[in-house]
């Protein structure tokens, strides 16, 4: 069921993006070469203690999961999509970082993600980094009421496309608010003009994941969470948490 919000809900969502979108930052800047994935955790559990955050993350396992998930980020490395478990994996030049953070305040849930390289970028890293980012603002950008969800996943899609770039079947963004997931799905393509109608107070997170090697296919790793290329490729996850309003659409996990 979908649940649409009043003003002083997206308000109290904003509060808990604005602690995402500090936890994202500190993770990003504690990302330097010998550093560990583990070490990005800390930073980022750090921040969500001092503002008494919880982590939606922490202990969520949802149907495909073996295992409950064991920490507050997920840290997806390389051609790891989404979902990467935090190890002792240290981060090595030029590796490419998708980082997905969540926080619960008050009962009030916000999601994102943000990919960057550390030390010197690989050939078409930071293409494949800046064409996620254009995917997700063409996302947003359609995330007007009047419109549908079909038109978030087409302007998304038309992105990736464009950059010659495959996306993973099956995942894509979602509702959000009292929980981490709620309705409706938010695919990464789709049809303009089809699927559920925005209105005011719809809550979403939006979040494209695009692959460098052009094709849509990918594996789980043995951890069972992990998603990975199947050609090795690289990848990046960008994502944000938006309201709906009659005013365009509200980015609530800004910093």
């Amino acid at each position: 069921m979908v649940e649409i919000k009043d003003d002083a809900a997206m308000d109290a969502m904003r509060e808990a993006g604005r602690v995402v979108g500090r936890a994202l930052e500190a993770v990003r800047a504690a990302a330097t070469v010998g550093v560990s994935l583990l070490e990005l955790d800390e930073a980022a559990r750090a921040v969500l203690a001092e503002a008494g955050a919880r982590s939606p993350f922490l202990g969520y396992r949802p149907s495909f999961a073996p295992t409950p998930f064991p920490a507050v980020i997920c840290t997806s490395v390389n051609d790891a999509i989404v979902h990467g478990i935090p190890t002792g994996y240290r981060l090595r030049d030029g590796d490419l970082v998708s980082i997905d953070c969540g926080a619960e305040v008050d009962g009030w849930t916000g999601d994102a993600a943000t990919s960057f390289t550390v030390g010197t970028p690989r050939p078409g890293d930071l293409e494949l980094i800046e064409a996620t980012r254009r995917a997700l603002d063409a996302g947003i950008a359609a995330a007007v009421a009047g419109n549908r969800i079909g038109d978030i996943s087409h302007a998304i899609g038309a992105v990736a496309r464009e950059a010659g770039c495959g996306m993973p079947a099956d995942f894509g963004g979602h509702g959000i608010g009292r929980r981490m997931h709620e309705d409706p799905p938010v695919p990464n393509r789709g049809r303009p003009g089809r699927g559920y109608p925005l209105r005011h107070g719809l809550t979403l997170a939006i979040e494209p994941m695009l692959m460098s090697g052009g094709a849509d296919d990918y594996h789980s790793a043995a951890d069972g969470w992990t998603l990975l290329t199947t050609d090795g490729s690289r990848a990046a996850h960008m994502e944000h948490t938006v309201a709906i309003t009659e005013d365009g659409p509200r980015v609530l996990t800004l910093p």
